[in-house]
């Protein structure tokens, strides 16, 4: 593949799920892989035969799935941004497992990487900073359910500045 070239959504779908099916079982098969992405065999033969076309998988008829060095390389980035993505709107925007997950998938294929970097450095920063943290995040997942701030935004920096925060 040359430099800058994309896949398309559906195929990141099956590189991410061919990699996660390697991690778990060692080995990737055509069936396990079908029904993890609810399609029938026939598309994962499609999917297949443009993957090794692309040079991202090892493919052969009736045998086990092996990502080829640059296909790890794609599936470690694809995992890379829906890991960077779930994590942001769990532990930043105090969404559900679930809902995040399924967020994550939708928006991994088109966001751009200096977007995800910068969030993977927003979620480091707001768990590191003393003014952030947990008390901050469950701050605003009150603020979500309520519509209000648990305290008077004054009286909170005020508290930051008694602190030398």
């Amino acid at each position: 593949m040359k430099h800058g070239e994309k896949l398309s959504a559906s195929l990141e779908d099956y590189l991410e799920v061919i990699a996660h099916i390697i991690t778990e079982k060692k080995v990737a098969r055509a069936k396990d892989i079908a029904a993890k992405l609810n399609v029938s065999r026939s598309s994962v033969t499609e999917a297949f035969r443009s993957l090794a076309k692309k040079g991202l998988i090892n493919y052969a008829p009736y045998e086990v799935i092996t990502l080829t060095p640059k296909g790890e390389e794609f599936a470690a980035d694809i995992i890379r941004r829906h890991r960077a993505l779930q994590d942001f709107f769990i532990k930043i925007l105090a969404v559900d497992e679930q809902i995040a997950d399924e967020g994550a998938c939708k928006i991994e294929h088109t966001a751009p990487k200096e977007i995800i970097d910068r969030m993977i450095n927003f979620v480091k920063f707001v768990e590191e900073c003393p003014r952030g943290g947990a008390d901050w995040i469950n701050s605003f997942d009150s603020y979500c359910s309520t519509g209000q701030t648990k305290e008077n935004c004054a009286s909170c920096i005020a508290n930051c500045l008694e602190k030398g925060e």
